[in-house]
């Protein structure tokens, strides 16, 4: 299994995703490798091998790795593409990076290389050197089945495809489209498209994935099998006595400050809130290219002083904000899927969730709205804080229902595709 972070060291809910998925495949009786660019030492290995790409030595007298050398294409793609940016940060980081990032292409051939594991601008030639290890690893590790998640990972799984022969199955946890809407980077575009082209079965995060999939990548419907994402199940008995230091009711965003997550939704509908009742906050956690904006939007409704950004937030300071949370609120533009609201439910936190979501496909005990429609928006969060009623209807069955969805669960699925990839 190839990934690009692992918790406790990651920047959103990839890299959550993998860890739980991991853990679940586990107590099925499978045997994980899993393979990161970077490890720092402190990740939790509960019963799988963590192997750090940069540990890995290349040995370039292997016919093997000569071989997948002479077939390599996108070393050639530029080093300067940092993903996650808008059009405009995304020019602005171009022109940064051709100024102070010189590229040695000749340094993707060192027989060691140390990974950053960021997203930074040297970003493609690390995901070039990745393939590199795992071609590699493939040469001299048994396996049966190859498992490569998000783009960032395709190049490394498709290596290890041709030097194993072994089935190869990449998992779409978002794709171009979700993270740039219509204006895509091509180069991250290509190469999920022939991460595609090359696995032999793909899994996508939602039926909203799977459709996009199909219709935007040419991938074959019978190809493509949706597995929903889960939560981890978690008993932290010390938040119970949280206290929030504010009077006022706690309406929290948590995500990427970025188009896809739809922030700006967030940042409209709680001036419409405030209109109707100042005792509320609104909080933004987390970090992203839009994040100024939000700060300068806020200032222009006058709401500055009931409104909170708390930069990003990991791990136990997640849970922490939920505890202090009176509604969650995810107005995504585009999510594959959507991991957060379902840790909210986990913590007893009733959501507001976008139609436009993955998690929308699972969840029953949540209010749905259009992320355009910022009425909408503003009356369901209104209602939740307003209506006792409605609050304890949402709390009490959708930490039921959330209780279900298990990532033991979803690994029982991702282990009948496996079959399914080695059958074929």
């Amino acid at each position: 299994m190839f990934g690009w972070e692992f918790p406790p060291h990651i920047t959103g809910g990839l890299g959550t995703a993998c860890f739980g998925l991991t853990k679940g495949l586990v107590k099925h009786g499978v045997e994980v490798i899993f393979v990161v660019p970077k490890a720092y030492g402190d990740e939790t290995r509960e019963g799988f091998r963590l192997v750090n790409a940069s540990e890995v030595s290349l040995d370039f007298t292997c016919a093997e790795t000569r071989e997948y050398m002479e077939k390599i294409q996108f070393l050639e793609i530029g080093s300067n593409l940092v993903p996650y940016l808008d059009p405009e940060e995304f020019e602005r980081a171009v022109e940064t990076g051709l100024k102070t990032v010189k590229t040695e292409t000749s340094a993707v051939f060192s027989k060691q290389y140390a990974f950053c594991g960021k997203y930074g601008p040297n970003l493609m030639e690390e995901v070039s050197r990745y393939s590199l290890v795992a071609s590699s690893l493939a040469a001299t590790n048994e396996f049966d089945v190859i498992h490569a998640h998000d783009w960032l990972t395709y190049p490394a799984g498709i290596a290890a495809k041709k030097i194993s022969g072994k089935p190869l199955v990449v998992h779409v946890h978002a794709t171009e489209f979700d993270r740039s809407g219509e204006h895509v980077n091509q180069p991250v575009y290509d190469i999920e498209r022939q991460g595609m082209a090359e696995a032999n079965l793909v899994i996508t995060v939602s039926n909203l994935t799977r459709q996009i999939v199909i219709d935007r990548y040419g991938v074959p419907p019978e190809k493509v099998i949706t597995v929903h994402n889960a939560v981890e199940p978690v008993e932290r008995p010390e938040l119970d006595g949280v206290t929030k230091h504010v009077k006022e009711k706690v309406v929290t965003f948590l995500g990427r400050v970025t188009y896809q997550k739809g922030p700006d939704y967030f940042v409209e509908a709680a001036q419409k809130v405030l209109k109707k009742d100042s005792n509320v906050r609104f909080v933004m956690a987390g970090s992203g290219d839009l994040l100024n904006r939000m700060i300068r939007r806020v200032a222009q409704l006058k709401i500055a002083t009931k409104f909170h950004f708390t930069g990003f937030l990991a791990g136990p300071e997640v849970d922490t904000m939920f505890a202090m949370s009176d509604v969650y609120v995810m107005p995504s533009v585009s999510e594959p899927f959507g991991i957060s609201p379902l840790e909210a439910m986990r913590s007893n936190v009733p959501v507001v969730i976008s139609k436009q979501s993955g998690v929308a496909e699972v969840l029953q005990h949540a209010l749905k709205v259009d992320f355009w429609d910022i009425d909408a928006l503003a009356d369901a969060i209104y209602g939740i804080l307003h209506y006792d009623g409605l609050r304890k209807m949402f709390v009490r069955y959708g930490k039921n229902e959330v209780d279900n969805l298990i990532w033991e669960n979803a690994a029982l699925n991702i282990l009948e595709v496996y079959n399914k990839a080695v059958i074929n």
